[in-house]
């Protein structure tokens, strides 16, 4: 197999454990595992396995880190302890495919938000991208119900969902702004880190209002499945894969993920996939198209 293919296979990879991640945050919700303590064991074991191939590294550029520790407690917030935990939340209350649908609109968010944060400059062909966008969410959330518009009565897990896609929205923009001067593995580390340490506080508070983790098989098999596949090897393919056919050409394959996670949904789970779902990813989809055309000058 040559790299190009290897890359290829990695990257579809990728986002089919990505997808199944949502699978496991939904099965998660059926025995009733606590969504912020799951995401904290998560980014827990995870971190300890990356520690013995990142703690030399971390030990020598410790000034470097020390002094953009800030920077990397606003990374590990707005990805470990927010949309981590949100996703598996919101979970609980709405569907798998609404959720994928809604989080595949992050690329245009991320667009946005760097050009709020004047990281990179838009164009008319990305304003219009959000806007399309934006309505494909409005569409999804709203379930083309005018009633739910006017009393405001919407799915909590649909709301909650929002917040974790501007979450890793601004995290991955705020990963453009700025050059590194470690590794990615040593990057993961240290947002792994920062997110855990403000992650405590909630499962505190999770725990003392009494959603206990009960152990036993369902908690194992979940915890072994988001800790490996779609932390550790995705993180690992999604690297690998960019290093062969470079960011831009990768990024495509992350649209895979609302088509895989809806057939397992539909599958596993008997979802329907709706005709606001249809709405919503027709215009998400012209938005994602919209904002990626180039000004021709």
């Amino acid at each position: 197999m040559n790299r190009e293919k290897l890359a290829y296979l990695m990257l579809v990879l990728t986002t089919v454990f990505w997808s199944g991640n949502f699978i496991v945050g939904k099965a998660a919700s059926f025995y009733e595992i606590p969504p912020f303590a799951l995401n904290f064991y998560r980014w827990f074991f995870a971190g300890l396995i990356l520690l013995p191939f990142t703690i030399k590294e971390l030990n020598y550029k410790k000034k470097y880190l020390k002094d953009n520790v800030l920077f990397f407690i606003v990374l590990g917030v707005t990805s470990i302890t927010v949309f981590n935990s949100v996703v598996y939340y919101a979970l609980y209350y709405t569907q798998v495919i609404t959720g994928l649908l809604m989080i595949s609109t992050i690329p245009v968010w991320i667009i946005f938000i760097s050009s709020i944060l004047k990281i990179e400059q838009t164009n008319i062909y990305q304003i219009i991208g959000v806007i399309f966008s934006l309505f494909g969410v409005v569409a999804i959330i709203t379930k083309i119900d005018l009633d739910i518009l006017k009393n405001l009565d919407f799915n909590k897990g649909d709301l909650s969902m929002i917040i974790a896609m501007f979450s890793w929205a601004i995290y991955s923009s705020l990963l453009k702004k700025k050059k590194h001067e470690i590794s990615q593995l040593a990057l993961l580390q240290m947002v792994i880190f920062c997110g855990l340490f403000f992650l405590i506080p909630i499962c505190i508070v999770e725990f003392v209002l009494g959603n206990k983790i009960t152990l036993g098989k369902p908690f194992y098999l979940t915890l072994t499945y988001v800790i490996f596949f779609p932390g550790l090897f995705a993180f690992f393919f999604w690297i690998k894969g960019i290093s062969i056919i470079g960011a831009n050409r990768a990024g495509i394959f992350l649209h895979l993920m609302p088509i895989i996670g809806a057939v397992m949904a539909m599958i596993i789970f008997k979802e329907k996939f709706m005709y606001y779902h249809l709405l919503g990813a027709i215009l998400i989809i012209a938005g994602i198209t919209l904002s990626n055309k180039k000004v021709i000058k």
